[in-house]
């Protein structure tokens, strides 16, 4: 009768399970640092695009065919050139180009609803970098607003 040692049959290293999950781990972090990131750049770019959308509307809205024309009694017409100026002179006066490097924006004024379109958008440098992953993004947000006369 032979007798087996105990634990013979168990050799080898934990080494190998406890590197992969340390990667597994380090590659978690990243990914979820980088998603919190890319949300706060998200959040923070569409806050300046609906003050932008706003201030683009309030320029459109007090131009020239509002002293020519009167006051109407349903939607304000927007004058599209006075609120691109407004969007512009909004997003210099908050030094947005200084906060988010690389911005770019586009309006679109909407003649039909009085309605001014912001859409802004910057390159986001990613915290940590994952192997493989893509190391250039750009975030986007828009923002909307509309000259309404009160009731």
């Amino acid at each position: 009768m032979t007798r087996r040692r105990p634990g013979r049959g168990e050799r080898g290293s934990v080494t190998p399970l406890i590197v992969g999950f340390a990667v597994v781990l380090a590659l978690g972090i990243a990914l979820v640092t980088d998603a919190t990131a890319a949300y706060l750049q998200r959040s923070g770019l569409s806050t300046l695009a609906d003050g932008a959308a706003l201030s683009g509307a309030d320029a459109g809205a007090t131009g020239r065919s509002t002293y020519t024309q009167g006051v109407p009694t349903d939607d304000l017409p927007v004058d599209a050139a006075a609120a691109r100026a407004g969007v512009e002179a909004y997003l210099r006066r908050v030094r947005a180009a200084q906060e988010y490097p690389g911005l770019r924006w586009t309006v679109r004024v909407d003649p039909a609803t009085s309605s001014v379109h912001v859409q802004l958008s910057a390159p986001l440098d990613l915290p940590l970098e994952i192997p493989g992953a893509v190391t250039e993004t750009t975030v986007t947000a828009q923002g909307e607003a509309s000259s309404l006369v009160g009731e």
